[in-house]
């Protein structure tokens, strides 16, 4: 799946250092703010392109920019809470977890039936959030998921699993992945940290 190797998007920025720029820049217009969730949304019309997200207490403060849709909004504030989630809760699995974690997920999934021979981080993966090569059963994860929420490592994770069953993207391929729950959203998480590099086109699913 390709990325952007700068994607423009921030999360967990301290008020000390943060929030002093933000609410300086923020217009507050609108406001909005849920009482259910404490998380508080702030537009700017000086903010093209950026979203960032920081604690405030017992709230989140989002910052988006003014021209962003309601649809939009909605989207970017679950992409920064996961993120935020995600740094808060950072632990970065060693191959061996890693592995450890596909061997869990091919028997929850598939059966058992996918098996791969190693499973790996890679740094030399800029263009793709994970890798398979079938014949020789290994799998490759990039290095930038690192750090994202497990559902989205989980989700690629599977997607390489299943092209150990099915090399293709074919309908079989596709039927797999509907056993996770998650891929709609974790499809969605991906995507959305593509678009804040504000790639001309929408990425694909991960490929070999």
């Amino acid at each position: 799946m390709p990325v952007d190797p700068s994607p423009r998007l921030t999360a967990g920025e301290t008020p000390a250092r943060g929030a002093g720029r933000a609410r300086r820049e923020a217009e507050r217009l609108p406001l909005r703010a849920s009482a259910a969730s404490a998380v508080e949304v702030r537009r700017s019309a000086r903010r093209s392109r950026t979203v960032s997200a920081y604690r405030e207490g017992d709230r989140t403060i989002v910052l988006i920019p003014a021209r962003m849709s309601e649809a939009e909004e909605r989207r970017w504030v679950t992409v920064m809470l996961d993120k935020l989630a995600a740094q808060e809760s950072r632990k970065v699995l060693g191959d061996g977890e890693l592995a450890e974690r596909a061997a869990r997920l091919s028997g929850q999934y598939f059966d058992g039936r996918a098996k791969p021979a190693s499973v790996r981080w890679v740094t030399n993966q800029n263009t793709r959030w994970g890798s398979c090569t079938p014949s020789e059963g290994s799998i490759r994860l990039s290095h930038r998921l690192q750090g994202m929420p497990e559902y989205v490592v989980d989700y690629v994770l599977l997607h390489e699993l299943a092209h150990l069953l099915v090399p293709g993207h074919g309908p079989r391929f596709w039927r797999l992945l509907e056993a996770y729950p998650r891929t709609e959203r974790a499809r969605g998480y991906l995507e959305g940290v593509v678009a804040a590099g504000r790639l001309p086109h929408r990425p694909p699913a991960p490929e070999d």
